[in-house]
């Protein structure tokens, strides 16, 4: 079997490339520096490579630096998506697309969910280039759509923010009103390269089990790293107020995972049981 990963160089991505790599697979990784996807005609490789699936694992995920690019953003996140489509289906493949709890308004009751049969509407740049990309993705019979969130591995993340500064401060500001999911990358990566091999065509949620804010997911790492940080819960519009946050957030995306279960996938982890996994492996070396 040959696959074709894009974004191959990606917190995601990577572990993807690790696993399949690992089962054999022919593998075509694809990262940044081997394909430029604002160039979306650079995806027609596909026909050159002739592989027996797409794995989309790249996105332009710079929420804020959105608000001012967003054509190369759009680009990466929609129209890129769509050329890979449109060679999907004239190769006749399967076609798997990653996407973003953002999608979301974040409006839900606190105690609610959104399942994938939720409205999108969301309310940034990001978000809605993301939602494009979706829709290309989900009008092809053969696509996997899986949104996730708050994703943490090998690469720039929130866990690896946090520690930086708990070396070098005594006390830091965490926005407590966002609730989500941890995701942990290795996780999310053997659920999708599970999924390629199946025909379970369709639109997923998938996070690490459990749900949390900001601060209190900065607490665990504390927590778990026995860091002696005094971190302080912001509201996200006193936070807004520091002049480095352009794009709005949903405050509430919790994401149903019934259409996991419902398809016979096994559920992430929970995520505290994740960040203590990512926390011993960064700590040996792995």
């Amino acid at each position: 079997m040959r696959i074709v990963l894009f974004g191959a160089e990606g917190q995601v991505g990577s572990e993807c490339r690790l696993l399949l790599s690992k089962e054999g697979i022919d593998l075509v990784a694809l990262d940044r520096t081997e394909i430029d996807l604002t160039k979306v005609e650079t995806v027609d490789v596909l026909q050159t490579l002739r592989p027996d699936a797409v794995m989309n694992l790249a996105a332009y995920t710079a929420v804020d630096r959105a608000e001012d690019e967003e054509e190369t953003c759009r680009r990466i996140n929609a129209t890129a998506v769509g050329r890979m489509v449109e060679n999907c289906r004239l190769l006749r493949i399967p076609f798997l697309h990653v996407s973003t709890d953002y999608v979301f308004d974040g409006r839900q009751a606190e105690d609610e969910c959104y399942e994938v049969t939720s409205l999108p509407h969301p309310l940034n740049v990001y978000g809605r280039t993301k939602r494009e990309g979706e829709v290309l993705a989900l009008g092809y019979e053969r696509s996997f759509v899986v949104r996730t969130a708050w994703v943490f591995g090998r690469g720039r993340n929130f866990v690896d923010t946090m520690l930086r500064l708990f070396a070098t401060h005594r006390e830091i500001q965490v926005v407590s009103d966002q609730i989500g999911s941890p995701t942990y990358a290795k996780d999310l990566a053997s659920l999708l390269c599970k999924m390629i091999k199946t025909q379970k065509y369709g639109l997923y949620h998938a996070t690490n089990e459990g749900f949390c804010s900001w601060y209190e997911f900065a607490k665990a790492i504390s927590e778990e790293t026995r860091k002696d940080v005094h971190i302080i819960p912001v509201t996200t519009e006193d936070y807004s107020k520091s002049g480095n946050v352009k794009a709005t957030r949903p405050l509430r995306t919790k994401l149903s995972k019934r259409s996991l279960v419902e398809h016979g996938f096994s559920l992430l982890p929970p995520w505290r049981d994740a960040l203590r996994r990512f926390l011993m492996e960064k700590e040996e070396g792995r």
